[in-house]
Order: C-alpha cells, then sequence, then structure tokens
C-alpha cells in the first residue's frame, strides 16, 4: 500500500509534466522553425520589403524577385484541387459507409487507402506521361469549345499548366479525406438513422439531415487535413505546373508554385540574395499554412459553438 501511494504521489506529477513537456516542444520546434526561416530570409526581406509580396519578377540575373507568382499558383491549384476532391471524397465515404455490400467495403477501405501510401513523385510522373496528355489531347480542346470564352479556359492547349496541377493534387488528397470523413460516417448512431429510416426517410435524407449535421466538425476536419497536404504539395506539382515565373488568367498556362520553386531552384542558388529569396518563399509557405489551418480551426470552433452555423 505505501508503494501505490509512493507512486500515485509522483506519478502522477510526472506524467503531467512529460505530456506539457511534449506539448511546449512543438510549440519550441515551430518557433524554431520561423526564427531560423526568418533569419535567414533577412536579407531578401531587408532589400524588398513587402514589394516581394506584390512582385511578379524573377530573375536571378538581374537578382529581382518576388512572390506573387509562386502565392498564386499555390493557392490557385489547391482551389482547384479541393473543388474536385471534396464531392469525390464524400461520394466515396458515403457509398461505403452507407451503401456499398460489406463484401466491398473493406477492399474498397483498404484501395482508397493504399492510394495515400503511393510517393507523391509517383503521382508526378503519372501526371506527366498520363493524364497531360489526356487533358491536351481531349479535356482541354473540350474545354476551350465550350467554355473558352471564358479567360480561365483559353489559350494554347499543351497538357501541363495549372488545371493539371491542381488535377493531380486532387488526386493524391482524395485518399485523406475520404477515408476521415468514411470513419466519421460511421460513428452516426446506428439508432439515429433507424429512426429516421422508420419514419420513413430516404437514404438521401438520412445522409443530408441526419449524418452530414452529426459529422460535420469532423467532415471539415478531414478537408482541412487534405488542405493542409496540398498546400505543400511538391514533387507532384513540380512534374505538371509548368514551372513558369507568369501569371495568366488561363488555368491551361504553366505556373508555378512556392513548393515547385524551391524544388526546381534551391541547388541553383549561386547568390546569397537568391538563396534568401528561395528561403523567404518557404517563410511564406510557413505563414500561409499556419494562417489557413488557424482559421480554419477557428471557424470549426465557432460551429461547434452552442448557436454556431
Amino acid at each position: 500500500m505505501a508503494e501505490q501511494r509512493s507512486l500515485r504521489a509522483w506519478g502522477d506529477p510526472l506524467f503531467r509534466g512529460l505530456t506539457r513537456t511534449f506539448a511546449v516542444g512543438i510549440l519550441l520546434l515551430l518557433g524554431t522553425m520561423f526564427f531560423m526561416l526568418w533569419q535567414e530570409s533577412a536579407a531578401s526581406i531587408d532589400k524588398f520589403g513587402w514589394h516581394f509580396l506584390t512582385s511578379a519578377s524573377w530573375n536571378p540575373v538581374l537578382e529581382d524577385y518576388g512572390a506573387l507568382v509562386a502565392i498564386t499558383g499555390t493557392l490557385v491549384s489547391t482551389a482547384i484541387a479541393l473543388v474536385v476532391a471534396v464531392p469525390i471524397s464524400l461520394g466515396i465515404a458515403l457509398f461505403l459507409a452507407e451503401i456499398a455490400p460489406k463484401a466491398l467495403r473493406t477492399p474498397l477501405g483498404v484501395a482508397i487507402e493504399l492510394l495515400a501510401a503511393i510517393p507523391s513523385i509517383v503521382y508526378g510522373m503519372w501526371g506527366l506521361f498520363v493524364l497531360a496528355p489526356l487533358m491536351s489531347d481531349y479535356v482541354q480542346p473540350l474545354l476551350s469549345s465550350t467554355l473558352g470564352f471564358l479567360p480561365f479556359f483559353s489559350g494554347p492547349e499543351m497538357g501541363i499548366g495549372m488545371l493539371t496541377a491542381g488535377l493531380v493534387l486532387a488526386l493524391m488528397i482524395v485518399p485523406f479525406i475520404a477515408s476521415v470523413t468514411r470513419d466519421v460516417f460511421l460513428m452516426v448512431p446506428t439508432t439515429l438513422k433507424e429512426s429516421a429510416y422508420g419514419l420513413g426517410c430516404t437514404t438521401w435524407e438520412v445522409v443530408k439531415d441526419i449524418m452530414i449535421p452529426y459529422g460535420r466538425k469532423g467532415i471539415f476536419g478531414a478537408v482541412f487535413l487534405g488542405l493542409g497536404r496540398a498546400l505543400g504539395e511538391t514533387m507532384a506539382i513540380t512534374f505538371v505546373i509548368g514551372n513558369a515565373h507568369r501569371l495568366s488568367w488561363s488555368l491551361f498556362a504553366p505556373g508555378n508554385s512556392i513548393a515547385s520553386t524551391l524544388a526546381n531552384e534551391f541547388t541553383e542558388a549561386d547568390s546569397e540574395l537568391y538563396t534568401s529569396a528561395l528561403i523567404e518563399l518557404g517563410l511564406l509557405l510557413f505563414v500561409i499554412t499556419f494562417v489557413i489551418i488557424g482559421l480554419a480551426q477557428w471557424w470549426m470552433r465557432r460551429m461547434a459553438a452552442p448557436g454556431g452555423h
């Protein structure tokens, strides 16, 4: 008994101290990363200031750098990925959780999860050698002939570009969103669904009025997990985005993202300012990801609060 009391006396404080140390360690790690990025990008920050965020120039010869093209490419490709991936992922999750026969649920679920394990460079190669030719031969001509009056679907039909990059990203984040959303739907109490069916609700009404509202917070969490994955993707984007430092309204046109710029040019940086500008791009990606995920968490807490919508 004395030994048990002794363990209780120092065991709980030790456990609390360890968990607190781990939590604080994560904050220290994030702070250290931010500080190092800021320190190493000081030369670029001092030379360009806020103009770095609004300039579309990227000329290593003249040492004139701007992040606008990379920031735009990152946000646009991520937005395309979410627009495509979210409805597909919800459909997959609903099918696996509610509609699929039991014999199919396990193999299909495993297949979806295996997609998340494929290396990003394989997605990039698939996008370059399979998706890009399909885009240039079929998809882009179709979009150009039907929606070519819009500036987003005009221009040369090369196959690579922002639209192709967004589609590759969408394929990469579908497994993450679908797997988490499926688990959220499976957590909906069976009594709620059976009660709705007993009242004469259709499957669509049960999904719309019971399953989605019940798992709303988890669904948004899955979407933001995919968002974080898409923002920082590097190799797959590098293969298919075109790697061109210019702005264009057309989604067919090549562009660049922050991650692809770093992947392509960091080893070629031959001056202090060039390296500093690239590190500042990394700092911007760090800040963009932190801000977007932070806003997402705030929104989710607001929705979960009483009276939230």
